[in-house]
């Protein structure tokens, strides 16, 4: 395993792209090899999507998810090197990958209130840790000073492909539009990012891609 170098100041590689691009197994992949903590930022808007769905609150309400989000306690914390979240107590994570959380959580991830709530929940990671953070805005806006970014595509009938194999059924290409085309962080190719074409690599080849690119980017590893 590699790691970087002892006592640099606590630091985020930031890891975007589109969905089904294979950017989550890469982070939690190259987490482990850096010995990092992994952070899963989609998994927090799904809670809060879950968590809407749960209340019966139409998630184009955004009045009413900002109301509830007013009201319901997240935590957001660690086990094994990945993060967690609760919501008001329970681990939602079993639910999150269902169909009626994958139609509605774009909608969800659109509403400024809920974007800035749970920007703060990622930031706070760095306050005790080093972190490979993955998800759409992670470099453009969670962490735009950081000089480690990342951004993960793969071909869209690949990423199609890999949605269809886990039981995903929504369509990559409306996706890909309403994440790329709301007004409040869009999905984007942020600035000093370095484009990582994961159509075809193993996980093994696609860690090592995206070290080679880290060291690039001034990331000191040793082993």
């Amino acid at each position: 395993m590699s790691s970087p170098i002892p006592n640099q100041p606590r630091f985020a590689i930031a890891i975007d792209g589109p969905a089904a691009s294979g950017k989550s197994t890469l982070a939690r992949e190259l987490a482990r090899h850096l010995g990092l903590v992994m952070v899963n930022s989609g998994a927090m808007y799904r809670a809060i999507t879950w968590k809407a769905l749960q209340e019966k609150i139409d998630p184009a309400n955004d009045a009413a998810v900002v109301a509830m989000l007013d009201r319901i306690q997240i935590h957001c914390g660690e086990i094994a090197n990945e993060s967690t979240i609760t919501i008001d107590g329970v681990d939602p994570t079993d639910a999150l990958r269902s169909e009626a959380i994958n139609a509605n959580v774009s909608a969800i991830s659109a509403i400024p209130e809920v974007r800035e709530k749970l920007v703060n929940l990622q930031r706070g990671y760095l306050d005790h840790t080093s972190i490979v953070m993955e998800g759409r805005d992670i470099g453009s806006v969670v962490f735009p000073d950081t000089p480690y970014k990342i951004y993960v595509d793969a071909d869209e009938e690949v990423r199609a492909a890999r949605r269809t194999h886990v039981g995903e059924m929504d369509s990559v290409a409306k996706r890909d539009a309403a994440d790329s085309e709301r007004i409040h962080a869009p999905l984007m190719i942020a600035d000093g990012a370095i484009v990582l074409d994961n159509s075809h690599l193993t996980i093994e080849d696609g860690v090592l891609a995206a070290i080679v690119i880290l060291k690039q980017q001034g990331l000191e590893v040793e082993g």
